[in-house]
């Protein structure tokens, strides 16, 4: 295959196809547009010169933007970060004002809806299921709190959201071809996903794992090791040389980050995991308006989230997670299913276990989330033959899309009420 025929696969994996995929982003593109361009034109919440963390949910736009973020979280993103923020600055002729907040969002929008895009095509491409109910799960998708609040956030998490959505897209075409993930692709993904949030670098490997007849042929297996390790030896490389080779900074300030983002006692930890982990993540919680400061002697107000206050959002996450976990058990030897449930359980190890982030988890959903709309198209798929079961779990998806869709809805309206308040 010569260059130009991959440089054309690679922009039909990326873009819109065919025409359905065609109206599928246009939707979500218009969609999140008019959301994040009314954002962006009448408030200032998206780029803020004197708040450069936590004016809502914890996002950190104004740093994200004008650094990258912290090194020993987002070891690369200070390029990628570079090359968007200048670019908004030539639109903007070098002002942070309503034009320059425009760009960011529609970069934002842009990406997420791509990344809707992807696990649509994987709905269809790779699962193969009717398009009407593919439909239903990828509104019901595009209605999650973490599509919704990254699609107009300029912040690591809404590339990191695409750039997985992609990855994942692309392993399992290789997979169901029974093809190996080629080494440039490793090296692009490791560097690109574990270079905006270091700890997703492993999922990037995952697939690897279920290439055919790696643990039975040695050729195969030397191959792969050899894949990560060029992957590996690329993005450490890359890391080190971004903190000039001061290995030991990375210790350090991880273990600053592990204490400050780890040691929250005043919620229980049974129902962070439900209202923030699980929950925020899809379904919008109560908010909490709090006083910040940005270490400068500047006052603004947050917006924070709550665990949820009554017991139907918690019913909700309970039946969703049933589904969840149903097509994963309905579905163990799909290896398919395998590499998207252990990506998952990386983030739960990370955030539940380890506890790294639990009270804010809900900001971390770009990593997991397209999780859950791939397994309830695994779970359709599991009982193509039998209608009545078709027509359960479309009753089921339809009830938890209604409620989802005027939940978040009315919290948005919430959410527009504050920026009303305090930043206009």
């Amino acid at each position: 295959m010569n260059f130009k025929t991959k440089l054309i696969h690679f922009f039909k994996l990326i873009f819109p196809s065919s025409l359905t995929e065609l109206w599928v982003f246009l939707f979500f593109l218009s969609l999140y547009g008019i959301l994040g361009s009314y954002i962006a034109i009448n408030y200032t919440i998206i780029f803020d010169n004197r708040i450069p963390w936590d004016a809502y949910f914890s996002f950190d736009n104004r740093s994200i933007v004008m650094t990258g973020g912290s090194f020993e979280r987002h070891p690369l993103s200070y390029y990628f970060f570079n090359w968007i923020r200048e670019f908004a600055f030539l639109i903007s002729n070098g002002k942070t004002d309503v034009t320059f907040r425009l760009v960011l969002a529609w970069f934002s929008i842009t990406t997420v809806s791509l990344a809707i895009l992807q696990v649509f095509k994987y709905l269809k491409n790779i699962i193969r299921i009717p398009l009407m109910i593919n439909l239903i799960i990828i509104l019901f998708f595009g209605l999650f709190s973490t599509s919704i609040l990254l699609s107009f956030t300029p912040e690591n998490f809404t590339y990191t959201f695409f750039l997985l959505c992609l990855y994942n897209h692309y392993a399992a075409i290789k997979l169901k071809k029974v093809e190996k993930i080629s080494g440039l692709a490793l090296v692009f993904a490791g560097v690109s996903v574990g270079g905006l949030t270091v700890t997703n670098i492993f999922k990037v490997f995952i697939p690897v794992l279920f290439e055919k007849d790696l643990f039975t042929k040695w050729k195969k297996f030397g191959n792969a090791a050899l894949r990560v390790a060029i992957t590996c030896i690329c993005f450490i490389l890359l890391y080190l040389n971004r903190i000039d080779f001061k290995y030991k900074n990375i210790f350090n300030k991880t273990n600053e980050q592990y204490e400050k983002f780890s040691n929250v006692k005043s919620t229980p930890t049974w129902d962070m995991i439900l209202s923030y982990f699980f929950g925020g993540n899809i379904l919008f919680s109560n908010f909490i308006i709090r006083d910040k400061h940005n270490m400068k002697g500047f006052h603004f107000k947050g917006l924070i989230m709550d665990v949820y206050s009554s017991w139907v959002p918690y019913v909700f996450i309970a039946l969703l997670l049933s589904l969840i976990f149903w097509s994963y058990f309905r579905n163990f030897k799909n290896k398919l299913v395998q590499v998207v449930m252990i990506s998952f359980v990386v983030d739960i190890v990370i955030h539940c276990i380890m506890r790294f982030g639990l009270h804010t988890s809900y900001i971390y959903g770009g990593h997991f989330v397209f999780v859950y709309p791939i397994l309830l198209g695994w779970l359709f798929y599991s009982y193509r033959s039998s209608p009545k079961a078709l027509s359960f779990l479309t009753l089921t998806l339809g009830i938890l899309l209604v409620y989802l869709g005027v939940n978040n809805y009315l919290r948005m309206t919430e959410f527009f009420w504050f920026l009303d308040s305090y930043y206009q």
